[in-house]
């Protein structure tokens, strides 16, 4: 390399160095110069000074020229210092000092922007930070980067706080970089036309960028035409642009709303708009806001051809055309002002457009609190005594007084307020009303209203929005004059004078343009202390902000607001809490019923206060697992009707919940599975000579993958049930149906892949043949299992914990777990920012502590409990964290709650990584088990991580400590891996929690019998004498229990007797009262224990407990006090044989009066019988085959025992699941519907069959007395009849059941 080579790198690397320090790391251009430091002291400006010395043109950053910076004649709120930067500035940082050598240095103040040096924009942080933080001595220098930069050619810096010892004192820098644009007005009539070259059109993408101002609330600010008469414009409405898709180009019809966006936008203030397009998908983004809307698919070949700014000129135009300025106008990075002002023949102006923004001043000023008023001088009234007060004002406020005056002729006094967003007028004299007058509605809008008081020539009006928003006139009985004050907004505190009084709300809200005979108030007078008097103000500008935009009201909440506070309303929509952010539902089934829930339709929302919606599902709880069921919308068998020239039948299935619904709880559980079974009669499933398939189905997401394999098999194997089992008809087939034979038979099994999960089509293909038939079955999506309720981890030290990624809860943060320990303290969860951070903790053991900092300080939101929460018990905390409060809730304790501050920061920022079960020092680490965390929705999978943690193990077991209480009338609790189930082998009751009651309707001729232990098996294993044979079943006491319903009178209800004539029977005497008789004694008389209890035989459920300890007997009829009575007998029942509900018919042993009554049999319903630890009719209806029963007569399980059905005319509460809508193609559910010749002859010789071996069955026990083996269908399921013609039985699903589900058995 020669040197002149050398020399030019090395003037290029220094031009390289020179451009890489003009520009940050990002590549945007360095903005961070000092502004105001070069600046004349003409450029400086103040409410006041304390002498020349300290003038506002001291108060540069670190200069100690005259008294070393500015200070004000006095010390109060209503001072400022402005600085004019000559020309519109990026402002990007603000830095304050104190006044050199000094005791004067604020502690916080405001920032102030404007274009004009009115109309005032207060800067805020993160949309609520009012306030900037100042110095704390007066020589170091505090310097505050803006979140967001401003372009401002003013600054107003208002001091709020300063040093208590000192006074104001101020200097200070702002820094930032020139900013030039574009800018042009537009007067209502003027527009601008741009027309787009071909080429331009071609682009993938096209972007519309532009800044306006304007104070106009509506008007047309932008349309974009195309081809077919579409067209997209924005357009302003009420202060909110809209995005609106117009169909044939004309404002006739109704145009489309694609999305609204943006509030307050006529606020005379510089506002940001962002339209991109990518064929039809749409981003619109106001300001700092962005939301996306998917146009119609004719969109996405949609081409703009022109862009009209402005007056529109070929529309005719029911609306105002926009009137304001621009800025800065782009179509894909092209500037349209500066082809305007080059004349460029691509655009067209009409009108009168110029190139800067001409704004109208208009001096507004805030009433912010409680002590605001505005005091002016009245005296309005002429010669005639006419006068008028005008003035515009807006708010969020419903309610407020707006102006109140004396009338001193009268010596009554005028107030003008708002009521329920109304106008309303008193007058008042002596306590009494004089006058009344009400006008307008919805005033409390945040939109301008203007007001009008007019009194003229005797006649008194209110106009609202210059008649527009309403009138009101009347003719009062006297001259109404004002006073010499008037009042706006409030009145002074204090005043003690009759001058002003309110008794009314205070107004809280922005006026202007008051006028008083038609002339103007300078209000910049008033603020000089000039004109007037006032408290409170600010003045020269609207502070006026829209809380709900954008909403912080989640999940569809609706949002309402006042001048300092919104509120959501969550009402339907499923979440609760002051965003509307939590579920007020369960995640599954499982979380449901371990609330002690029993079957039936319930919301779940599986990820809580994510965005997937609350779905409603049916919860089978009647099995040990607890499955969630999904309908779609035919689970019907359903025949196949072939229909001419279509050779394959296709259906698709709806289901009642969302896709993204459907996935989510498939994702959540730990099993799914859905029945797809095919009934064929020569008609072939899957395999053909060729290999294809003939049918196949669509599974998964979306609209589902190609699925060949069926029920029962492996995805991908092209094979049936049987094919893997290797059973089917014809083994050279892989599926029955394949087989193609003329007899019916079936495919069927379960889908068990989730990955495969739901069908969402069916198609079958081999079905147009000559003698083919058909049928198929798609059953629901049944799920079990919730792979988050039960995922746990186990710390055994207090230095162990558990980390995870950063925890992003800015806005809105919610948490929920559960935990068991033996410690009285540690901390849960623990994530920390620079000076953020979010804890929850363990305090004590009785208390649990949630604290957070975002930036206003610590705050803490305890709850306290009762009881110990170190007991070993599973407790649950739910914490949620939003910009409004935090909540904190333990197990069902009342919510602790905090409001944030309103004008505080909101945006949690973290950093570190997220412990759970201790705390990045390892302090007070918990000791225990944390189970089912989730944050924000999303559940934390503790069992994965604790398996690569020393210290911390997977899994935590123990749940009967908590939950075994759900196991009731003598169920037992049982523990399992995840969770728990109750074994109800020694209670009368069965269900998921030992429950429901098992009843029977017995006949005159029913009978069940329940033999104990037979004489022959005690005597296999003992050698004793005869007289000890029975000893194993001699009985000291008895525990009876039973609840029946009949209106039978007299009747027995049990029989207990034993090998030596010995007996206990329970009956209704024919006085309805109960007795219970004892014949513990053969050579004695039976004793009579005759209960006070009357009126048994009404009809209605009763219950019936007797207990007895040797001669000592209790006996309870329901509620009623319990009844004591003795027996004289020495309290022993020996031998114990039998025991019967209904007809005795082997009487030979018992007393004739009640043999005669046995021999009646017991007609009614009897529920829940429990002797001692044995459950006879449970026995005999669930356990026929394994429980020593004996069955005669008509028998009918029965819901008559439930407490429900005591009362006929009861109604079941239950959810509805709406109609579900799809196409099943030509098919059609089977009900006895599928006729052939086969089927008919098969339906005769089954109905022949069954005739003789019935007949058989009852000679059988005639002869041999032999037990009925009855077997109980579950009593979640419904058995249809068969179909005659058809060989396959239609199962309904689960959860299509009959409250009473009656079946009847005769022997």
């Amino acid at each position: 390399m020669d040197l002149r080579t050398k020399r030019v790198a090395g003037i290029i690397a220094q031009v390289a160095l020179l451009l890489s320090s003009s520009y940050g790391t990002t590549g945007e251009e360095v903005c961070d110069s000092p502004l105001v430091s070069s600046l004349p002291p003409s450029s400086f400006g103040s409410s006041s000074q304390l002498s020349s010395s300290h003038a506002p043109g001291f108060a540069k950053l670190n200069r100690r020229e005259g008294a070393g910076g500015w200070s004000p004649l006095t010390s109060d709120r209503y001072q400022w210092l402005e600085v004019d930067l000559g020309e519109r500035t990026k402002i990007t940082a603000v830095a304050t000092q104190g006044r050199y050598g000094s005791s004067d240095w604020l502690i916080s103040y405001l920032l102030m922007f404007s274009d004009t040096g009115h109309n005032w924009q207060q800067y805020r942080q993160e949309d609520s930070i009012g306030f900037f933080p100042g110095n704390s001595n007066a020589d170091s220098v505090v310097q505050y980067k803006l979140q967001q930069p401003v372009v401002a050619r003013f600054l107003r810096l208002i001091p709020l706080d300063w040093n208590p010892s000192g006074r104001i004192g101020l200097r200070l820098e702002t820094y930032g970089c020139p900013y030039t644009s574009d800018v042009m007005s537009l007067d209502g009539s003027s527009s601008l036309m741009y027309r787009l070259s071909p080429r331009l059109r071609q682009t993938s993408k096209e972007v519309i960028s532009l800044k306006f101002k304007t104070q106009r609330n509506a008007g047309i600010l932008l349309q974009a035409g195309g081809q077919g008469g579409l067209s997209l414009s924005l357009e302003l409405e009420r202060g909110k642009l809209l995005l609106l898709l117009r169909q044939d180009g004309t404002s006739s019809s109704e145009p489309q709303r694609l999305v609204s966006l943006g509030s307050l936008l006529d606020d005379q203030h510089w506002h940001h708009v962002v339209l991109e397009r990518q064929s039809a998908h749409l981003n619109l983004t106001v300001d700092k806001h962005t939301q996306s809307v998917q146009t119609p698919a004719k969109f996405s070949q949609w081409d703009i051809e022109e862009l009209s700014v402005g007056a529109v000129q070929n529309l005719v135009i029911s609306r105002s055309n926009y009137h304001g300025c621009l800025e800065n106008l782009l179509y894909n990075d092209l500037n349209l002002i500066e082809l305007v002002k080059n004349s460029d023949h691509q655009v067209t102006v009409l009108g009168n457009v110029t190139f800067s923004c001409a704004e109208p001043v208009s001096v507004a000023v805030t009433f912010p609190g409680p002590q605001s008023f505005l005091q002016l001088p009245g005296g309005m009234a002429s010669s005639s005594g006419d006068w008028s007060v005008g003035f515009q004002f807006r708010t969020w406020n419903k309610a407020g007084l707006l102006l109140t005056f004396d009338l001193p002729q009268q010596g009554g006094v005028v107030w003008l307020y708002l009521s329920e967003a109304r106008l309303r007028l008193q007058i008042l004299k002596d306590g009494r009303v004089l006058l009344e007058l009400t006008a307008g509605s919805g005033l409390s809008d945040g939109q301008w209203h203007s007001v009008d008081l007019i009194s003229r020539r005797g006649r008194f009006t209110i106009a609202i929005d210059k008649e527009e928003g309403g009138v009101a006139h009347t003719t009062p009985p006297f001259p109404l004059t004002a006073g010499h004050q008037l009042f706006f907004g409030g009145c002074p505190a204090g005043d003690n004078s009759e001058e002003c009084r309110n008794p009314f709300d205070i107004f809280q809200g922005c006026m202007r343009r008051l006028t008083m005979d038609n002339q103007p108030v300078d209000l910049i007078k008033v603020q000089q202390r000039l004109l007037g008097n006032y408290s409170q103000l600010q003045i020269d500008m609207c502070g006026i902000i829209d809380r709900c935009s954008p909403s912080r009201c989640e999940h569809g909440g609706r949002c309402s607001q006042s001048w300092t506070v919104f509120h959501c309303n969550c009402s339907d929509s499923g979440y609760s809490g002051a965003t509307c952010h939590s579920s007020v539902y369960e995640p599954s089934c499982e979380a449901y019923k371990h609330n002690g829930n029993t079957s039936g339709h319930f919301y779940i929302d599986v990820d809580g206060s994510g965005p997937v919606k609350p779905q409603l599902v049916y919860c089978n709880m009647t099995e040990e697992n607890t499955w969630m069921v999904i309908q779609h919308n035919n689970t019907e068998l359903t025949r196949v009707r072939p229909s001419p020239g279509v050779h394959q039948h296709s259906v698709h299935f709806d289901y009642s919940s969302e896709d993204e619904q459907l996935l989510a709880v498939i994702s959540q559980s730990e099993h799914c599975e859905q029945d797809l079974s095919y009934h064929c009669r020569m008609s072939r499933l899957l395999n053909t000579p060729e290999g294809s398939p003939f049918s196949w189905w669509l599974g998964g997401p979306g609209s589902g993958h190609l699925q060949t394999y069926w029920g029962g098999a492996q995805p991908g194997s092209q094979q049936c049930a049987c094919g893997l089992q290797g059973d089917c008809v014809d083994p050279q087939h892989y599926c029955n149906c394949d087989a193609s034979r003329m007899e019916w038979t079936e495919d069927s099994g379960l889908l068990i892949h989730k990955e495969s999960l739901p069908v969402r089509s069916l198609v079958l293909g081999d079905i147009q043949r000559p003698g083919s038939e058909a049928a198929y079955r798609v059953g629901p999506l049944r799920c079990h299992g919730d792979r988050n309720f039960w995922n746990a981890a186990f710390f055994d030290k207090e230095t162990s914990y558990l980390h995870f990624p950063t925890f992003h809860g800015e806005l809105s943060a919610d948490i929920s777990f559960l935990f068991k320990t033996t410690a009285s303290s540690g901390v849960f969860l623990e994530n920390l920012g620079i000076k953020d951070f979010i804890r929850i903790e363990l305090s004590s053991s009785t208390q649990v502590v949630f604290s957070f900092d975002v930036g206003n300080g610590p705050l803490e939101v305890r709850v306290e409990s009762s009881v110990p929460l170190n007991d070993d018990r599973w407790h649950r905390v739910r914490a949620e964290r939003n910009v409004k409060e935090a909540s904190l809730r333990l197990d069902d304790l009342p919510a602790a709650t905090q409001e944030a501050p309103a004008d505080g920061h909101f945006h949690l920022q973290l950093n570190s990584q997220l412990f759970i079960g201790g705390t990045a020092s390892r302090q007070k680490g918990f000791r225990g088990c944390i189970r089912s965390l989730q944050l924000n929705g999303v559940t934390l999978d503790l069992e994965e991580r604790a398996k690569i943690t020393p210290g911390v193990q997977p899994g935590c077991p123990g749940h009967c400590s908590s939950y075994g209480s759900l196991c009731q009338n003598q169920g037992r609790c049982v523990e399992r891996a995840n969770g728990f189930h109750c074994d109800c082998g020694l209670s009368a009751y069965t269900g998921v929690f030992c429950h429901t009651e098992v009843s029977a309707s017995f006949r005159s001729g029913t009978s069940v019998s329940y033999t104990f232990k037979e004489p022959y098996e005690l005597m296999r294993n003992s050698s004793a004498l005869p007289s000890s044979i029975y000893s194993d079943m001699t009985l000291r006491g008895e525990n009876v229990s039973l609840s029946f319903r009949t209106n039978q009178s007299p009747a027995l209800l049990l029989y207990v007797s034993s090998y030596y004539r010995e007996y206990l029977a329970l009956l209704i005497n024919k006085h309805d009262n109960l007795e219970v008789r004892y014949k513990l004694d053969s050579s004695r008389e039976a004793e009579v224990l005759r209960s006070r209890g009357r009126s048994l035989a009404n009809g209605q459920l009763h219950t019936v407990t007797i207990r007895r300890v040797a001669d000592s007997v209790s006996v309870q009829i329901d509620q009623n006090a319990r009844e004591d009575f003795n027996l004289t007998s020495d309290g022993e029942f020996r031998a114990v044989k039998s025991l019967v509900l209904g007809r005795v018919h082997d009487s030979d042993e018992m007393d004739p009066d009640l043999a005669r009554l046995a021999s009646l049999g017991f007609t009614g319903c009897l529920s829940v019988v429990h002797f001692n630890f044995i459950s006879p009719l449970k026995a005999a209806l669930l356990h026929p085959d394994t429980s020593p029963v004996i069955i005669t007569g008509p028998l009918v399980q029965s819901s008559c025992g439930s407490s429900a059905s005591a009362n006929p005319y009861s109604a079941e509460n239950t959810h509805h699941l709406s109609d579900q809508s799809g196409s099943v193609g030509s098919g059609q559910p089977l009900v006895n519907a599928i006729r052939t010749d086969s089927a008919l002859i098969g339906g005769v010789i089954a109905v022949v069959i069954f005739v003789i071996v019935t007949g058989l069955a009852v000679t059988a026990r005639f002869l041999y007395r032999r037990k009925e083996t009855y077997r109980n269908q579950d009593v979640k399921e419904v058995k249809q009849e068969d179909s005659p013609d058809f060989p396959f039985n239609n199962q309904t699903d689960s959860q299509n059941i009959s409250s009473e589900n009656p079946k009847e058995y005769f022997i």
